[in-house]
């Protein structure tokens, strides 16, 4: 009898965020591998929108508005999603913000903040569903990570630091829930056309041009390159992979870049 490795039916999975963007286009992959999804906000008409969107494409979605560096709420939220949904088999840690400013421009409280919602929210959230991953006997966890984990850049400093110390905190994860049969792996995403980004994208903008010669693919990514890896570290494909960041991006971190004269 065949299995097919990547399907997801029968699983629920809680992406962060999830709203819109890259978390919205790797929720719609688990979906359509037969996951349930469950997504949060902080609100509610953001929700209401984004799960009419997937109900429109027939995933069965679900939303919560809860803060993810609160851990009170987060207990709250699980314990409502795992009564009222169902529990958590898949968790990827998608929220997040980021602060563009020069490091000796930066307040104390921007920086903090962008550490609290990229770094500790997804240790607060991951350290609360993994109590029923390991009574269950396994589960899956994804944190998202960035270039940023391993590339510094002007003006995102906090940001740089929170992703780096992310893909650490995944490793980590990895080492101590990996007996548990948990699989814990990050996907650092490169640069993606979303609606964020439509402004720099238009043909002659300086950041368009660097980022098409930036990258070995010639191209930025598409919000649906993320569904693979998603679903892949969703799965029971990767059973055996544990404590691992995959960069999807085209290239760039495999590359010092093109030669001036190309």
């Amino acid at each position: 009898m065949s299995i097919n490795l990547f399907d997801l039916t029968g699983k629920t999975a809680l992406i962060t965020g999830g709203v819109h963007g890259l978390g919205m286009a790797m929720a719609k992959g688990l979906g359509h591998a037969g996951a349930k999804i469950v997504i949060n906000d902080l609100s509610q008409e953001a929700i209401d929108k984004a799960v009419a969107e997937y109900q429109s494409v027939g995933i069965e979605a679900y939303g919560y508005v809860f803060n993810v560096t609160d851990e009170k709420a987060v207990i709250a939220a699980i314990n409502k999603i795992e009564t009222e949904v169902a529990p958590i088999d898949i968790l990827i840690n998608n929220a997040g913000i980021i602060k563009r400013t020069p490091i000796i421009e930066m307040e104390v409280e921007d920086f903090t903040a962008v550490i609290n919602v990229d770094l500790i929210s997804p240790f607060i959230v991951s350290k609360n569903v993994v109590k029923g991953m390991i009574a269950r006997g396994g589960g899956k966890i994804i944190n998202i990570c960035s270039m940023m984990s391993e590339l510094g850049r002007d003006s995102v400093s906090a940001y740089a630091a929170a992703k780096g110390g992310l893909k650490m905190l995944t490793k980590n994860m990895a080492t101590e829930w990996a007996k548990f049969n948990i699989q814990t792996n990050g996907i650092g995403p490169g640069y993606f056309a979303t609606s964020q980004t439509a402004p720099i994208r238009v043909n002659g903008h300086p950041f368009n041009e660097f980022i098409i010669s930036r990258t070995p693919a010639n191209r930025w990514g598409d919000p649906e390159d993320l569904q693979g890896a998603a679903i892949f570290l969703s799965s029971k494909a990767s059973d055996f992979v544990n404590g691992h960041i995959v960069y999807v991006d085209g290239g760039i971190l495999a590359t010092i870049g093109k030669p001036s004269n190309e």
